[in-house]
């Protein structure tokens, strides 16, 4: 099952939550889907981890979190997911959506560089803007519905592993029994 595999890597929030630091979210923690390993909880997490990730903001990770709590996703396996945009990955992942948000909105993209000032933003920040958030949701959308997908897809499949693999013991012990007797 890929329950087994997901709970090497995610760490047991139920004790988690009994540190007295984390006591105080037991409260928003009512959908116990939010903490446990299922299809759709998983995948649910994915699709918001994608999506969150792509968001050209600072906090992308409260919004993973609130959108958990709204839809019912996976806590943990969000937070993980969310990590595709990381220092490393964030600058040729927000100018190529940038890039498709230039070409979606027919505009001509401009060559810039990056000056964390506020004299920065107001000049070149408001023309980026607009093509930088409409290239982040597309991409965010498609690539958060393609990773849902797959993770359903291949949730079924390992499901179906699995009973092919108990049939095949079953008969085997049948087999075996057959023969025995």
């Amino acid at each position: 099952m890929p329950r087994k595999t997901i709970h090497r890597f995610v760490p047991n929030m139920a004790q988690a939550l009994e540190k007295p630091s984390l006591r105080w979210l037991k409260s928003l923690m009512r959908d116990p889907n939010l903490l446990h390993i299922n299809r759709r909880s998983v995948s649910l997490a994915v699709y918001i981890g994608i999506l969150s990730a792509f968001f050209p903001i600072p906090g992308q990770t409260l919004v993973a979190v609130f959108m958990c709590l709204w839809l019912g996703g996976n806590l943990p396996i969000a937070g993980l997911v969310i990590w595709i945009s990381n220092p490393l990955t964030m600058p040729p992942m927000f100018y190529l959506t940038y890039r498709l948000g230039s070409f979606l909105l027919d505009t001509e993209a401009i060559n810039f560089t990056v000056s964390l000032s506020f004299e920065w933003f107001r000049h070149v920040g408001a023309q980026i803007l607009l093509p930088l958030m409409v290239g982040s949701l597309l991409s965010g959308v498609i690539l958060a519905t393609l990773g849902y997908l797959l993770v359903l897809q291949l949730w079924r499949w390992k499901v179906l592993q699995n009973w092919e693999k108990r049939n095949i013991e079953r008969l085997q012990l049948i087999h075996d029994q057959d023969i025995s007797d």
